[in-house]
């Protein structure tokens, strides 16, 4: 009963925050988009991070972990490499124009046709995998570690995940739809809150149940490395150098992420808020990845069958009633501040740059806010419908390992985004029929190699598709004039360019300790 309390407080507090901050509707985009761009670094840092976790780094990343120990770590300490190129080089460039979309700087440096194939091909992926993953494995993941206190909604349990699908789908909406990104970052930051608090909780238990930090390494020491061999399956060494280029795709050129920085009350802010943001991802790694290895030390290697209940099983066996409730609030929250960021981005990206832009040029402040609520209906449409077949397909073989599956369907497209990104970033006069042909080129690339070297890490392969089309462009452009970015830089203040500096050695450190 307890923990029913805590979670329907949580709902109520969430829903309340948003409401009081609802935007009415006569605002204008800048008002509803980007919160009149009135933000600063605390809420840029906790509501970014926010939306970067989901059900899936609770479950999936800690079952991996329980699997390859600090390895599985790499994929978010290594985030870092992203955040601190957006700071110093992107973010500076995007609130020098003043862009409400990144799609408006695409299409300033590299032409309308480049920046509609970029805006489209995010807005399929937002409408779509994004939401129905971020959908499905919290749903997921919340029904196995409280299925018990479910139980109320179906007899059958694939109809009670599918009920939670609908349910988180509809309430993260409503609320976006009411309140645009200043809801958004507010709800976000006291999910982030909870979601910290109920991972700290799972870290100290599993350390309390282990017998304390120094068992790490009189227990699971072979497991306390960051750099697996090269030939590994999952996470060779070699995966950084796809990943790498990946983080400059997911930190600088999505605009779910960078929302918030273009919603900064100053560069300061912008840049000091993903800086926090890069700390939090250590702290992240900490709370995620720790505990599945620890459970190795106290179960042994072969304690589970399946990795993917790491999570559920410290939840089930080791927290009191009462505590249970805040972790099922983590969960949620960490669902939530996912979607709600999403359908924030979808609006944005189809109001600005396809609605006002192709379907209705003269529309508008407030039917440019209207058509951007209508969006977030239509984008609950089809995340649920996605949200639902990922279920279908989770349930019809259960040792499918689709999430691989969605994140190579990811790259086909990010790979591209990268591409451009860089382009339409370091260079100074960006060719844009070459810069349109090396963003295509990218699939049969992707295809190719897939179908040559099948057993190659996905990792590595978008490594090789990014330097292939980038190479490409350079040949037949014969374009190698580069930005000034020491003119872009004298407005940022020292102290950020210090903290940048330090955050950038930590990483270094942290590859050399842990190697």
């Amino acid at each position: 009963m307890l923990d029913l309390i805590f979670v329907i407080s949580y709902f109520a507090l969430i829903f309340l925050v948003a409401l009081k901050g609802r935007i009415k509707d006569e605002a204008t985009p800048e008002a509803y988009f980007l919160s009149n761009r009135n933000l600063k670094w605390p809420s840029i840092a906790l509501s970014t991070i926010a939306t970067n976790i989901n059900g899936y780094q609770f479950l999936g990343m800690m079952g991996s972990a329980y699997l390859y120990g600090l390895a599985q770590a790499s994929l978010e300490i290594n985030a870092v490499q992203g955040i601190l190129i957006a700071a110093f080089i992107f973010v500076p460039l995007y609130l020098k124009d003043k862009v409400i979309t990144i799609t408006q700087f695409i299409s300033k440096r590299l032409g309308q046709k480049v920046a509609l194939f970029y805006s489209l091909a995010n807005i399929g992926l937002f409408a779509t995998i994004t939401l129905g993953a971020a959908l499905f494995w919290g749903a997921y993941a919340a029904h196995k570690v409280f299925e018990d206190y479910l139980l109320f909604l179906h007899e059958d349990e694939v109809f009670r995940v599918a009920i939670l699908i609908i349910l988180l789908g509809i309430f993260s909406a409503t609320y976006t739809y009411l309140g645009g990104l200043a809801a958004v970052v507010k709800t976000d930051v006291i999910q982030f809150t909870i979601l910290l608090v109920g991972g700290f909780v799972i870290l100290f238990v599993s350390i309390h149940h282990l017998g304390g930090w120094q068992e790490l390494y009189n227990k699971t020491g072979d497991m306390m490395h960051l750099h697996l061999p090269a030939s590994h399956e999952k996470l060779p060494w070699t995966h950084m150098f796809g990943l790498f280029f990946l983080n400059i795709n997911y930190w600088c050129a999505n605009q779910t992420v960078m929302q918030r920085s273009l919603a900064a009350k100053s560069l300061g802010h912008a840049q000091t808020g993903l800086l926090v943001g890069g700390v939090m991802k250590y702290v992240m790694a900490l709370i995620i990845i720790i505990p599945g290895i620890a459970l190795v030390g106290i179960l042994g290697p072969d304690g589970l069958k399946d990795p993917d209940m790491t999570f559920p099983y410290l939840v089930s066996n080791y927290l009191p009633v009462g505590i249970k409730g805040i972790i099922l609030c983590a969960l949620f929250a960490s669902l939530m501040s996912t979607v709600d960021s999403t359908f924030n981005s979808l609006a944005t990206l189809w109001s600005i740059d396809i609605y006002k832009k192709y379907l209705k040029p003269d529309a508008s402040d407030e039917q440019v806010v209207n058509t951007g609520r209508k969006t977030i209906l239509v984008a609950l449409a089809t995340g649920i419908l996605m949200g639902l077949i990922l279920l279908y397909i989770k349930y019809n073989n259960p040792e499918s390992a689709f999430t691989h599956t969605l994140n190579e369907l990811r790259y086909y497209i990010n790979c591209g985004i990268v591409v451009l990104i860089l382009i339409a970033g370091l260079l100074l006069f960006p060719n844009h029929k070459i810069s349109l042909a090396a963003f295509v080129l990218t699939v049969p690339l992707n295809i190719v190699l897939k179908w040559q070297l099948p057993e190659m890490n996905y990792f590595v392969r978008a490594g090789f598709v990014i330097v292939g089309a980038l190479i490409f462009y350079l040949v037949l452009s014969r374009d190698l004039k580069t930005r000034n970015f020491k003119v872009l830089h004298s407005q940022t203040p020292k102290r950020t360019k210090l903290y940048g500096w330090a955050l950038g050695l930590s990483l270094v450190l942290l590859h050399i300790i842990f190697h």
